[in-house]
C-alpha cells in the first residue's frame, strides 16, 4: 500500500509543478507580448497660434484669434494627462501653450528651435511612456514628426495655424501618425516661408 501511494503522490507532485510553470510562463508571455503592442509615448505637435504679422519684429505676440486658439489647446487637451510642455524661445509658442500650461500645472520647458536633436533625444529619453504636448514653428513641427516616425512632412504653408500631428512610438515598429485639423479652420495652403532657421 505504501509503495503504490508515493509513486502517486510523487506523479502528483510533478503534474502540479509542471502546471505551475505553464501558468507562470503564460504569464511571462502575456506580459511581454501586452508590453509589444502598447504604446510607449505620445507626443502631441501644434504650430503655434496666430500670430501678429509685424515685418520688423522677429518675436510677434499672438493675435486675438491666436489667443483663441491657445484656449482651444487648453480645452481639448486639458484632461489628456500631459506630463511635459515644450516651447521655443518665441513668445508665440510660449502664449500658445500657456493657457494648457496654467490649467494643468506643469510649467513649459523652453528649448532653442534649433535644437530638433536634443528635443529628439528628451522625448525618447527622459519621458517613454509620456504623454507630452509641443508647440514649435512651422517648419520645425514637421522636423520633429519626421524625425519621430520615420516618414517625410513637408513645411507647413505659413498661413496654417490649424494642423495638429499626434505621433504614438511604440517599444518596436514604427511610430504611428496621426495628422488632424483643430480649432477654428485657417487658410489652407499659402506661403511657403520661414523665419525660424533649422540646422
Amino acid at each position: 500500500m505504501t509503495e503504490t501511494a508515493e509513486p502517486r503522490t510523487r506523479l502528483k507532485t510533478i503534474v502540479v509543478f509542471s502546471m505551475l510553470v505553464l501558468v507562470f510562463g503564460a504569464v511571462v508571455v502575456f506580459g511581454y507580448f501586452s508590453t509589444f503592442n502598447r504604446p510607449l509615448s505620445t507626443i502631441i505637435l501644434v504650430r503655434h497660434a496666430e500670430k501678429k504679422i509685424e515685418p520688423n519684429n522677429p518675436d510677434p505676440d499672438l493675435t486675438t484669434e491666436g489667443g483663441a486658439r491657445a484656449q482651444e489647446i487648453a480645452r481639448m487637451f486639458g484632461d489628456a494627462g500631459i506630463n511635459a510642455i515644450y516651447a521655443t524661445q518665441f513668445k508665440r509658442t510660449q502664449q500658445t501653450v500657456k493657457p494648457l500650461s496654467d490649467r494643468i500645472g506643469v510649467a513649459p520647458t523652453i528649448l532653442d528651435a534649433k535644437q530638433t536633436d536634443e528635443l529628439i533625444n528628451r522625448l525618447l529619453t527622459n519621458h517613454r511612456g509620456q504623454t507630452v504636448f509641443i508647440a514649435g514653428h512651422n517648419n520645425t513641427v514637421p522636423a520633429l514628426v519626421s524625425a519621430l516616425s520615420g516618414e517625410t512632412y513637408g513645411v507647413i504653408p505659413e498661413s496654417e495655424y490649424d494642423n495638429l500631428y499626434v505621433v504614438t512610438i511604440y517599444r518596436f515598429g514604427k511610430a504611428k501618425v496621426l495628422k488632424m485639423k483643430y480649432g477654428g479652420s485657417s487658410t489652407q495652403g499659402v506661403g511657403s516661408g520661414t523665419m525660424v532657421p533649422v540646422k
